[in-house]
């Protein structure tokens, strides 16, 4: 058919016809062959994620019809690689914007970062959430390249936080560019395996550098999830991705003006209290998995670990206990002996921001020696990651409830709420709190070991055990309580009562919510 053919026949659409045609073609995405080739492997397209994403019927939207501004790529470009829009999650109104790898790879062009900006800028005046379905080879270069394409960005705010309103990020695949740095700024960051975050694909790095490396050991969600520790969660699969966001997102508000929901509390919850004196054993010297004293203390079924793969001596999770959301920060022997590296700081610090910034009340489980020592920890800059934590909660300004479970020595007791900087502290009747563990205090103090001078080594270690237990500490009001470990849930109850912020309806002061979005 003839160019003169075609637009003959053009001419005789309707209105209607030619809405419907202009819309069929922006649906079609990146056309058939790439739709099947990706559900071959058993991935799902663009589409397919935000309508698992949203609840069904909801979405509306918003730039179906843009396409890039390059008269050649028209035609090449339908959404311009961005499906952006608002629908409800569990009834709550959310914005998405998921990037389409069936067209040019999801590269961003000045006109799919105009669509990014739009609801960026939006759910901060609307307060609602905005999820990342994150996928793309990175900028389309014939868009930026040359002066004109780099002097007419507009950089300064495009990937600022205030965190007025969470933003969660799922990558899926090749996470380059706009994929990748809306990943690292996102409250939560979801890797299904086999993705891939960096800040240049492993065929630049070669060209560049002339080191050839594989994708997965330059960025890889294994890396992210136990070396970078950027990964919060991993997922076996799209589907899993995407509902481990709509659980995230059920712990928090939709912005930082109001409390997180609450839900009913599961039968049963707080039933197996007893089991923690079992769980627990009282020698500081045995080890245990504070997972399991976790899951007792919460609703049953609610706990949501936080960066789980990393910083393993430290647990963080979302949680419920008597329906609120809750941060719980836990001291984990079965790692480390529940040392506290590197690593675990910045987790606990991050952490604390996502708290802060959504007005989610602070659980500190204590069981700590202290923090690691030596060649590595120092080489890690340990020590200003321990004061950046420290300052981190003392600007917490939501409720901050600590129970010393077992063990609690040094400087660390600080950075786990000790020391006034919690609102509410109690102590298990079996913990021991000093400067450090008695054993190795004999060692610094006397000099003195247990092999070669036994009889004056126990004569030594009594003096340094006296006046450690939890009934010493409440002595000087280190404690407010002291209680039964079976206590502990109630004990916690009972605090966020006490510590709820009626004057203004429990909305803290989100004095981190400018803290840097990646550590």
């Amino acid at each position: 058919m003839t160019q003169e053919a075609v637009k003959t026949q053009d001419a005789k659409l309707t209105r209607e016809q030619e809405h419907e045609q202009k819309r069929a073609a922006a649906l079609a995405m990146g056309g058939a062959r790439k739709l099947d080739a990706r559900r071959d492997k058993g991935e799902l397209n663009a589409r397919e994620r935000v309508a698992l994403l949203l609840d069904p019927g909801t979405f509306r939207e918003s730039g179906l019809f843009v396409t890039s501004a390059v008269p050649a790529d028209r035609d090449k470009t339908p959404a311009d690689g961005k499906i952006t829009g608002s629908g409800e999650i569990d009834g709550r109104r959310a914005s998405v914007v998921a990037y389409d790898f069936t067209v040019k790879g999801s590269s961003s062009s000045p006109i799919s970062n105009k669509k990014m900006s739009h609801f960026k800028e939006m759910v901060v005046k609307t307060g609602q959430p905005l999820v990342y379905l994150s996928e793309s080879t990175g900028v389309r270069m014939p868009d930026a390249m040359g002066g004109t394409g780099m002097g007419s960005a507009n950089g300064k705010t495009r990937f600022l936080r205030k965190r007025e309103s969470p933003w969660v990020s799922a990558a899926f695949g090749y996470c380059f560019g706009s994929a990748a740095w809306h990943t690292m700024t996102s409250d939560f960051a979801v890797f299904r395996k086999g993705a891939v975050l960096a800040v240049s694909s492993p065929n630049l790095v070669a060209r560049a550098t002339g080191q050839q490396v594989d994708a997965q050991e330059l960025g890889g969600w294994k890396m992210h999830a136990e070396v970078t520790g950027f990964a919060d969660a991993v997922a076996d699969s799209d589907e899993e991705a995407i509902e481990l966001i709509r659980r995230f997102l059920s712990y928090l508000p939709s912005h930082n003006g109001e409390l997180p929901p609450t839900a009913p509390v599961p039968a049963g919850s707080g039933e197996r209290a007893a089991e923690l004196k079992a769980i627990v054993p009282e020698s500081r010297t045995q080890t245990y998995d504070v997972r399991k004293v976790i899951e007792i203390i919460a609703d049953t079924g609610s706990v949501f670990p936080i960066k789980a793969r990393y910083g393993k001596s430290l647990v963080t999770s979302l949680a419920r206990i008597n329906g609120q959301s809750v941060g719980i920060i836990a001291n984990n022997p079965q790692f480390k002996g529940g040392a506290l590296d590197g690593a675990a700081c910045d987790k606990a610090t991050s952490f604390l921001v996502l708290c802060d910034s959504y007005n989610i009340p602070v659980v500190h489980l204590v069981d700590q020696p202290g923090f690691l020592i030596g060649l590595e920890a120092e080489r890690s800059k340990v020590a200003g990651k321990i004061i950046n934590w420290m300052n981190a909660l003392s600007l917490v300004t939501v409720p901050k409830i600590a129970v010393t479970m077992r063990k609690n020595y040094g400087q660390a007791l600080i950075n786990m709420g000790g020391g006034g900087t919690a609102d509410s502290t109690a102590g298990w009747w079996s913990s021991e709190v000093s400067f450090m563990d008695p054993t190795s205090a004999v060692a610094v103090v006397h000099g003195i070991d247990k092999e070669t001078d036994p009889e004056m080594y126990e004569l030594r270690l009594a003096e340094m055990a006296k006046g450690t237990t939890a009934y010493d500490v409440a002595q000087v009001f280190g404690f407010e309580q002291v209680i039964d470990p079976a206590e502990t849930r109630d004990y916690i109850i009972g605090a966020l009562k006490d510590h709820y912020r009626a004057r203004t309806n429990g909305i803290g002061e989100h004095n981190l919510s400018t803290w840097p979005t990646s550590f």
